[in-house]
């Protein structure tokens, strides 16, 4: 069994597992499977990061190749931006609000 265990120095609690699925967590049959369908996107969100500039990290990243799904868009939370990895995962840049706006509510009738 094989995998990778990425931290940020500084940031104890925050680590994110890499791990090629087979043996001896499933059988290869399986671990086929589950390959193909990360492939095609089918597992939907995978991981997250934050900058302090969603625009700028978005920039660097392109100019290197990353091919992403969805550019730099605003949201009520934040700016962020989506991409996908060599292995089909979801991956998030998100650029935090700086006080996060409400979220729109319906009023229900009194």
């Amino acid at each position: 069994m094989r995998w990778l265990t990425v931290r940020v120095p500084g940031q104890p609690g925050r680590d994110i597992l890499l791990e090629t699925p087979g043996p001896p967590a499933m059988d290869e049959a399986t671990a086929e499977q589950v390959r193909d369908i990360v492939t095609k996107g089918a597992t939907g969100f995978s991981a997250g990061f934050t900058t302090d500039d969603c625009r700028k990290t978005y920039a660097s990243l392109l100019a290197k190749g990353v091919e992403f799904t969805e550019e730099p868009t605003e949201h009520f939370y934040g700016i962020d931006c989506g991409y996908r990895d060599p292995f089909g995962n979801h991956i998030r840049i998100v650029q935090r609000a700086p006080v996060p706006l409400q979220v729109p509510t319906t009023a229900s009738p009194a």
